[in-house]
């Protein structure tokens, strides 16, 4: 899927000045014409509902909702308002409605080609189950202010910057093959693996609480970085590129993430780096190995 992310992200091991221009609205360069998927187009869209359906199913009254429409060219969004659901599958361009409570009593399941932008607006959602994204997928979870993740890593919420999102997945997060994932402060019960995929928009992963393992593997895109996380079991990052041609100093970045057990790191290209100010290095229960050996 070729598409755009107007909030950028920010690499932890640079400077304050060097990290905020990273977090500022930035287009795709081979896709500077596609659809942001946040900023302003994407808030005005949030009121965009005619084309999400309700199909009857699932237990005490629950339905299981399919959220399709949108269009990347004139900036559409279809949201998703407040509500139980028996599970949610997006097929198309699809944001969350701003303040939206959102209960799921199974899956959210992001279709091949299909954008989840859970992170533009403070909402609360709740998942029983998974949260799955198919090939070529967008998925975005996650907002908050700067000073809530690290010392000044959050990401604002575009329509409104002081509020957050609160996210709780009872079980697992997946990504295959996904063109852009961005999970920010958000609570999994079981394990987050992404695995393929990537793409011309930074890959984030911070501020998260992880019960079990954090595994992502296979991935090329512009930048990637695991940051300030609290994770159960196991941290294994393998054969990940940072590609960004206009950052000469790109790495993966690996910061002030507490592991419980192990933090296994290869095939990290074109190198792996820790945080430049003092203590942000990551603390693991048992071992570091490989390129993040040194980053402890």
């Amino acid at each position: 899927m070729t598409a755009a992310l107007a909030n950028g992200e920010t690499d932890p091991v640079r400077s304050g000045r060097d990290r905020a221009q990273k977090e500022r609205p930035r287009v795709s360069r081979k896709t500077s014409t596609c659809l942001r998927i946040v900023g302003p187009v994407a808030v005005a869209a949030a009121l965009v509902l005619s084309s999400a359906s309700a199909v009857a199913a699932g237990s005490a009254g629950a339905t299981a909702y399919t959220c399709s429409g949108g269009d990347f060219a004139t900036g559409t969004f279809t949201s998703i308002p407040s509500g139980t659901y028996a599970s949610i599958t997006v097929t198309g361009v699809c944001n969350i409605q701003p303040d939206a409570v959102i209960n799921v009593i199974g899956n959210i399941n992001v279709a091949p080609g299909g954008v989840l932008d859970a992170q533009s607006a403070p909402s609360t959602i709740t998942v029983g189950h998974n949260v799955t994204a198919a090939a070529g997928s967008l998925l975005g979870l996650g907002c908050q202010p700067t000073n809530t993740i690290g010392r000044f890593a959050g990401v604002p919420c575009v329509a409104d910057p002081t509020g957050h999102t609160t996210i709780t997945i009872h079980g697992n997060i997946s990504a295959t093959d996904a063109d852009t994932v961005l999970i920010r402060k958000v609570t999994v019960d079981g394990n987050v693996a992404l695995s393929g995929g990537g793409g011309d928009i930074p890959w984030s992963i911070k501020g998260n609480t992880i019960g079990r393992n954090l595994t992502i593997s296979n991935i090329v895109a512009d930048w990637l970085g695991a940051q300030f996380n609290k994770i159960g079991g196991n941290e294994v990052l393998t054969n990940i590129t940072a590609t960004d041609p206009g950052d000469p100093g790109r790495t993966v970045a690996v910061v002030e993430n507490t592991v419980a057990r192990n933090l296994i790191c290869f095939g990290l290209e074109p190198g792996v780096s820790g945080g430049f100010i003092p203590g942000e290095v990551n603390h693991v229960g048992h071992q570091a190995l490989g390129q993040c050996a040194a980053l402890v």
